[in-house]
């Protein structure tokens, strides 16, 4: 026994100590190396005036540029309004969401869009589709009894 500590107490402490530190090398390489942060700015909207609110008193789908779109999509008890949006291959979407109710998550399947849709908060993601078809969007954080009906897709044409 060294300082009174049990062999085996001593390798799981040290293999503690060294799982801890991966850990926080691995935050520290994320926020330098890989630029993952939080977002800057949060706007905020009076969710109760949503649907009289610019750009969420009309959801859709806006073509903002040469192969650049803008999708305002509200998220709300159990469905996302529009439930489809149609864009060509090769477009840059940008998604601006929130919610007049209550938490939701936005998640396309097959791409690295994954965020959160707070009451209150304009949530704002981009993603470029390179590949044509179909990519489906769930609502990934559990919002009440409905929540296996929230779902919606990308459609992406040749």
């Amino acid at each position: 026994m060294l300082f009174g500590i049990d062999r085996y107490e001593r390798i799981f402490l040290g293999l503690t100590i060294v799982v801890l530190l991966f850990g926080v090398g691995a935050i520290a390489m994320s926020i330098t190396e890989a630029d993952i942060h939080l977002p800057d700015k949060v706007e905020r909207i009076d969710p109760n005036a949503v649907r009289t609110t610019p750009p969420f008193d009309a959801p859709g789908l806006y073509e903002v540029g040469d192969g650049e779109y803008e999708a305002v999509i509200i998220a709300q008890t159990w469905r996302w309004e529009p439930d489809i949006i149609e864009v060509p291959k090769g477009a840059t979407v940008t998604f601006k969401l929130t919610s007049p109710d209550i938490l939701h998550g936005f998640h396309i399947w097959e791409t690295a869009v994954n965020a959160m849709v707070i009451p209150g908060q304009l949530t704002e993601v981009s993603q470029t589709f390179d590949d044509a078809g179909e990519f489906g969007i769930v609502c990934h954080e559990y919002c009440g009894t409905g929540h296996h009906t929230m779902f919606g897709k990308v459609v992406v044409t040749p």
